[in-house]
């Protein structure tokens, strides 16, 4: 026999209201009691008629993840943690790739697609934050990454300048004068690259140390093989440099190929530090030191965002604007 809203409400110690506003994220709930009421869920193995709920609400209880890149293994970790924060509170994701491309962002926001969503949760590379706003309403948007929604639409972000003057600061404190930066996009307009370089500057310029647009490498994108291009790039052009910080753990992957297939010692001749924190990084020979974003709360805050402007749909509440932690995890690649 299949429980019932009260039996979870029993079970918890709450009333049924209570149970509704976890299942619905319609409210806000203490931490302590939603705690409890979500692990009377999995105990009672309770399941809301989504159906019927949606009837009843005029919502269909579907979220949209729109991401570049689903072989992105940040991308993909991040959808992952999505998907389960979003099961807890009974809404089903359904992900799309834009590829960064503007038209795919542009009919993912108008719905031009034919999907029906309650809301949408998009990482957008391509469109301008004004054209994201204009063309989104009136679906709920949270956006993630560095498009400043101007106060119309909720953000969720890194802080970039921040965790890449980290980075740098690191290598720094290292001894290491000659630090490249692999990972400039100057064909993209999402801004992440732009920052990323703007903390790696600042950070030098604090050291007395001039930035130099030769230690600068662009790549035409974020995976392993940009940055093992990009590393050759730099040694065949007669650099040496002592530290590479790539804006991504995938360039530092390539970067640290190139350096193998040179015959460089690393952390030893070079020190490498990525940005994201994915597995892969975790199992590299050298483990690789990396900027690790704190993905769970990118996921818990921008469905927290989502939640609040379905079920309270007011045009007056302020956009939020929040950014989440971050921290420099030191590993093999420069002598953690």
């Amino acid at each position: 026999m299949s429980s019932s809203l009260k039996d979870v409400a029993a079970r918890a110690g709450v009333s049924a209201r209570t149970v509704s506003n976890v299942v619905n994220g319609s409210a806000r709930v203490a931490p302590e009691t939603r705690r409890r009421v979500q692990e009377a869920i999995e105990e009672l193995g309770y399941r809301p008629n989504l159906a019927a709920r949606s009837l009843r609400a005029g919502r269909t209880g579907i979220v949209g993840l729109a991401i570049p890149e689903l072989h992105s293994p940040y991308f993909a970790e991040l959808a992952g943690l999505l998907v389960d924060e979003a099961r807890r509170r009974s809404w089903t994701v359904v992900i799309d790739q834009t590829r960064g491309d503007a038209e795919s962002e542009r009919r993912l926001l108008t719905g031009d697609g034919g999907r029906v969503m309650d809301g949408l949760i998009i990482s957008p590379w391509a469109l301008p934050a004004e054209a994201i706003t204009a063309a989104a309403r009136p679906l709920p948007v949270v956006l993630l990454g560095e498009r400043s929604p101007q106060g119309l639409a909720d953000r969720v972000a890194v802080d970039n300048v921040a965790a890449a003057g980290e980075a740098t600061a690191h290598l720094l404190s290292l001894g290491r004068r000659r630090i490249a930066a692999i990972g400039l996009q100057p064909h993209l307009r999402n801004g992440t690259a732009e920052l990323r370089a703007e903390g790696y500057r600042a950070a030098l310029r604090s050291a007395g140390i001039s930035p130099r647009p030769e230690w600068e490498r662009p790549v035409s994108a974020l995976h392993r093989a940009d940055g093992a291009r990009a590393m050759a790039d730099l040694l065949d052009a007669g650099a040496e440099p002592d530290a590479v910080f790539a804006f991504s753990d995938e360039l530092a992957l390539g970067a640290l190929h190139t350096a193998h297939a040179r015959g460089l010692r690393v952390p030893e001749d070079v020190a490498v530090v990525g940005f994201d924190d994915i597995e892969d990084g975790r199992f590299g020979r050298p483990t690789l030191t990396t900027v690790s974003p704190d993905k769970g709360q990118i996921a818990a805050r921008a469905l927290q965002c989502l939640a609040d402007r379905i079920y309270s749909p007011r045009n007056d509440v302020p956009a939020a604007d929040l950014t989440v932690p971050h921290r420099l995890v030191v590993r093999g690649s420069t002598g953690g």
